[in-house]
């Protein structure tokens, strides 16, 4: 009997450890910090935008203008848009990530 209670036992911890994985971020807000600094800040310094000042990187103009995401920052940042240039090939994937992460979570902080 104990035998089978220690399996069930496992068995439900097995279930619950496999599905209820937090999703996790692609980006390492930490390091998209930097990336930040040295590539995107000079027309979005604390959250703002020096070219088009309402398409800030504020949270309600990010859900507003539906770039609250990281696929959407993702795209965004790789592929440009209006006055933002592409930063594919300046920037590589995983920074591309890191950046997306960084704005997400200073979008939440209020910059």
């Amino acid at each position: 009997m104990k035998r089978l209670i220690s399996v069930v036992l496992l068995a439900i911890a097995l279930v619950t450890v496999a599905f209820n994985r937090p999703a996790l971020a692609e980006g390492d807000a930490a390091s998209g910090a930097k990336i930040f600094s040295a590539n995107c800040a000079a027309c979005h310094m604390g959250g703002n935008n020096v070219i088009m000042a309402n398409k800030t990187l504020k949270k309600d103009a990010l859900e507003r203008y539906r770039m609250d995401s990281e696929e959407a920052i993702i795209k965004q940042v790789t592929n440009g848009k209006n006055a933002m240039p592409s930063f594919n090939g300046r920037l590589n994937e995983q920074q591309i990530k890191d950046v997306a992460a960084y704005v997400l979570q200073q979008s939440e902080k209020g910059w």
